[in-house]
């Protein structure tokens, strides 16, 4: 008599976990579609580049005053 009772409580807690779950999942819509990208990437190479560009200009006349020290013009 016991036993049964276990068994019927274990039962009615496995239904009341599985109609807790399944129902929410069940009335779920699907997912909108995800929003077009803003950009192709191209935005993202012209940064990119203007970044190397900046770093070469930097560089250049960090080292041209130095190769231009070393020659003595008079």
């Amino acid at each position: 008599m016991a036993s049964s009772r276990f068994f019927i409580g274990i039962l009615l807690a496995v239904f009341a976990i599985v109609s807790a779950v399944v129902p929410p999942s069940a009335l779920a819509q699907s997912m909108a579609p995800a929003p077009a990208p803003v950009s192709d990437g191209t935005s993202i190479d012209q940064g990119i580049a203007c970044v190397l560009m900046l770093a070469a200009l930097v560089l250049t006349y960090l080292i041209h005053p130095l190769d231009a020290s070393s020659y003595n013009f008079f």
